[in-house]
């Protein structure tokens, strides 16, 4: 059997945590990346990081830790899970600040990560799963940014898989809806910053948002699958 090891951003909460979960499951080693620990890690290593400093990620990535943890393995699976919504609202009230920030963590964060570990798995499997959303291919009012950071996965998926580098599997993949504290935020939000809220509101009361366990579990299951990378872009849903 094939050593397989992930990576996995954003894994202290949602699906991230999930994802981690199921995959410590399997007896998978898993090397966490997020802003904070969490505080179950047990033996599965984790690395406080800034995605919002891209600076910081590249002096990490210069580091040899991710090189270190990889070492050993025929497969590695990169989740680019770490994501955020914000700003919410017309252009006009967005802050260039927070649009920066957005752009880092959605984009350069999980596409630096991409390259790296492409780098360091050359020769050997490499499966690279972006967490996208609808959003990336449908327009909502109020979600310019985060509807642009995820169309970007999508065409940085369909791009790398044109590449047919020899091992390199990649697919962005939408999860469905969730319930995270993101959906909480969302809910949270003032409609006239965010004209769909009502939508999300009624998602949440009518029981249709699906647990970040149960989301994880198709996740890992989709990208470990034989399938995997078929479709550079695809949603959980249709899979």
């Amino acid at each position: 059997m094939p050593t397989v090891k992930a990576i996995v951003t954003g894994h202290t909460h949602g699906l991230g945590a999930g994802v981690r979960a199921e995959l410590l499951s399997k007896a998978i080693p898993v090397l966490g990346l997020a802003r904070s620990c969490s505080p179950d890690s047990g033996t599965s290593p984790q690395v406080t990081l800034d995605f919002s400093s891209s600076q910081a990620l590249q002096v990490w990535l210069a580091s040899p830790q991710l090189h270190d943890f990889l070492r050993d393995c025929d497969l590695a699976v990169l989740f680019n899970n770490a994501g955020i919504v914000q700003p919410v609202g017309p252009l006009g009230d967005q802050d260039p600040a927070h649009v920066a920030m957005a752009v880092a963590v959605n984009v350069a964060a999980p596409l630096m990560l991409s390259a790296a570990v492409a780098r360091i798995m050359a020769g050997r499997q490499t499966r690279i799963v972006h967490i996208s959303s609808g959003a990336g291919s449908s327009a909502y009012p109020g979600w310019s940014v985060y509807c642009a950071t995820k169309a970007a996965l999508d065409h940085h998926a369909r791009a790398v898989a044109l590449d047919a580098v020899p091992g390199l599997r990649v697919c962005s993949l939408a999860p469905g809806v969730i319930d995270t504290a993101m959906q909480a935020q969302i809910r949270d939000t003032p409609v006239e910053r965010f004209p769909m809220r009502e939508r999300f509101v009624e998602m949440k009361k009518s029981g249709v948002l699906v647990s970040p366990e149960d989301c994880a579990r198709g996740v890992v299951a989709y990208v470990l699958g034989d399938g995997f990378g078929k479709k550079p872009v695809d949603d959980l849903r249709n899979a």
